[in-house]
C-alpha cells in the first residue's frame, strides 16, 4: 500500500513534532513528565486498539480519556495554570517588542551599572555575614503576579535596604525580594518551588524556589545560602552555584541589560 505524502503532510508533522519538542522541555525532570508519558501510553493503546477494530477495549478507553481530561484540568488546576503562566511569559515577553531598546541611552546604562553594584554590595556583604537571602530580578517577564504575595514597597535599590530587609530579625527577611523596572517592587514574596527531582539533595527552599521561578519567568535569581554563605544565580531552571562577586557582576551586568 503506497502512502500519499504532500507537502501539507510534512508541514503537519513538523508542526507537532515541535510542538512536543517545547513540551518536553517544560516539562523535563519533573512530575508532570511522568503524568504526560503515562497520558500518551493510554492514548497510544487507545489508537492501536481502534485500529485492529477492538470495538469494546476502544469504546472504554475513549470514554476514560473523555473524561480524564476534564478529571485532569480540575485535580492539576494550579499545575495547569503554572504551565500556561510558564508558556506566557518564556514565549511572549521574550519577544515583546519596545521602544526603550532603540532609545537605550548612555545614563540609563550608567542606572543599570549602579543598580548592579548595589546588588553586588549586598550580595557580598549577607554572604560574608551568611545571612540567606533570595533575589528576584526581573528582565522581560512581569512580576506583579508573584509580587502580590508580599509586601510592596517600591523603594530604590540600595544595598543597605537589601541588607536589612533580609536582617535576620526583619518581619520581612521571610521570601524573596522582586526588583522591577529599577525598583525593589516588594519583599516578602512566597515563590513557586520546583518540581524538578534532578536537582542535588543538599539544595534547600531557597535554592529550589529560586529555580522555580527562573522556570516560569525569565528574571535572574540570585541565592546566598545561610548556611554556606555562597552564591548562586539560577536562570531559566538552571542554577550556577558558590560564584564569586566579580562573577555576579558580570552576569548582572550583561544579562541584565539583555532585555
Amino acid at each position: 500500500m503506497l502512502v500519499k505524502l504532500t507537502f501539507f503532510d510534512i508541514i503537519d508533522i513538523f508542526l507537532v513534532a515541535m510542538i512536543l519538542f517545547q513540551l518536553y522541555r517544560l516539562i523535563r525532570g519533573t512530575a508532570a513528565f511522568s503524568i504526560f508519558l503515562s497520558i500518551f501510553f493510554i492514548y497510544l493503546f487507545w489508537l492501536i486498539a481502534k485500529a485492529l477494530n477492538m470495538d469494546l477495549v476502544a469504546s472504554l478507553i475513549g470514554q476514560v480519556i473523555g473524561v480524564g481530561v476534564i478529571a485532569l484540568i480540575i485535580v492539576f488546576q494550579q499545575e495547569v495554570r503554572r504551565f500556561l503562566l510558564m508558556i506566557g511569559n518564556r514565549y511572549l515577553a521574550g519577544n515583546h517588542f519596545s521602544f526603550d531598546k532603540f532609545f537605550y541611552n548612555e545614563s540609563e546604562k550608567t542606572k543599570s551599572h549602579r543598580e548592579a553594584e548595589e546588588i553586588v554590595r549586598a550580595s557580598e556583604s549577607m554572604a560574608s555575614k551568611k545571612t540567606g537571602a533570595l533575589i528576584v530580578i526581573g528582565r522581560n517577564s512581569r512580576l506583579e503576579y508573584y509580587a502580590e504575595g508580599g509586601e510592596i514597597i517600591r523603594a530604590t535599590i540600595s544595598a543597605d535596604l537589601l541588607g536589612t530587609i533580609f536582617f535576620k530579625n526583619s518581619p520581612l527577611h521571610d521570601g524573596a525580594v522582586i526588583i522591577q523596572d529599577g525598583v525593589i517592587l516588594a519583599a516578602r514574596c512566597p515563590l513557586p518551588i520546583t518540581d524538578n527531582i534532578a536537582l542535588p539533595n543538599h539544595f534547600g527552599m531557597r535554592h529550589r524556589a529560586a529555580v522555580g521561578i527562573s522556570e516560569q519567568t525569565d528574571s535572574l535569581v540570585i541565592v546566598i545560602s545561610e548556611e554556606t554563605g555562597h552564591l548562586s544565580v539560577a536562570q531559566n531552571g538552571k542554577i550556577k552555584e558558590n560564584i564569586s562577586s566579580n562573577e555576579l557582576r558580570e552576569i548582572l551586568i550583561t544579562q541584565n541589560l539583555k532585555k
